[in-house]
């Protein structure tokens, strides 16, 4: 298991094949993105690896943190973010990671903040078809109807599928295919959409349920060295 990345959403757009048909993708940036951290099994119980997107003002840096990039030898970060990796994955501190790290036709899991709805009701937020337009329904068109039943049980369950909060949690998305890959632009194009409003952040790894291809760089795809596939 290597890292994955950590990327900026910049938004959709299409791409054209070379038999004319177009593919819609979602445009993810990599902005110096960077090794700020490294855990050990015998330091830290577990092996990972934290990534910094980006560059940020120092003055709007707290000053443990200034201390933990100055440990690093890095410049401040916009975004942390860590992901698990295998022991024999582990990355140097300072190393600086491409978008080369995925291959064109890869499967690969996004996972991001989903846009946040507001206090919705049942048919947008569950998908209820409400009640009819006619036959006595008067003005309660959108309503969600009955939750429970009479004196058995007497109580509407917990967990009832009702108005409420949406949106605004974290989402992954399985399986999404990398359409393109821009090393140069640092820009990664993902067959579909994931989650997230633009300008968002998303953690970008191999795919959990799909087999890693061998042409993919291992432990990952750094910049200044060459590109090592796994045998």
């Amino acid at each position: 298991m290597r890292t994955g990345l950590l990327a900026k959403k910049l938004g959709m757009t299409r791409i054209f094949r070379d038999d004319g048909t177009h593919v819609p993708v979602t445009v993810l940036h990599l902005d110096n993105v960077q090794v700020v951290a490294t855990r050990t099994v015998e330091h830290d119980g577990y092996a990972a690896v934290q990534l910094g997107w980006g560059k940020a003002k120092v003055k709007n840096v707290t000053k443990p943190n200034r201390g933990h990039f100055a440990k690093a030898k890095v410049e401040p970060k916009a975004k942390l973010a860590e992901f698990r990796v295998a022991d024999d994955a582990l990355l140097e501190t300072g190393a600086a990671l491409l978008a080369a790290h995925f291959v064109v036709g890869q499967r690969v899991d996004v996972a991001g903040t989903s846009k946040g709805k507001g206090f919705a009701g049942s048919m947008k937020r569950w998908n209820f078809s409400g009640l009819e337009a006619s036959h006595g329904v008067s003005i309660s068109h959108r309503s969600h109807g009955s939750t429970g039943n009479r004196q058995d049980p007497g109580k509407v369950f917990k967990n009832k599928k009702m108005a409420g909060h949406l949106g605004q949690e974290r989402v992954t998305t399985l399986n999404l295919e990398v359409a393109a890959v821009d090393a140069e632009k640092g820009l990664i194009m993902l067959k579909g959409a994931v989650p997230g409003a633009k300008n968002g952040f998303v953690l970008v790894r191999d795919a959990v349920k799909r087999a890693r291809p061998a042409d993919a760089p291992y432990p990952a795809a750094l910049a200044g060295t060459a590109a090592v596939a796994e045998e």
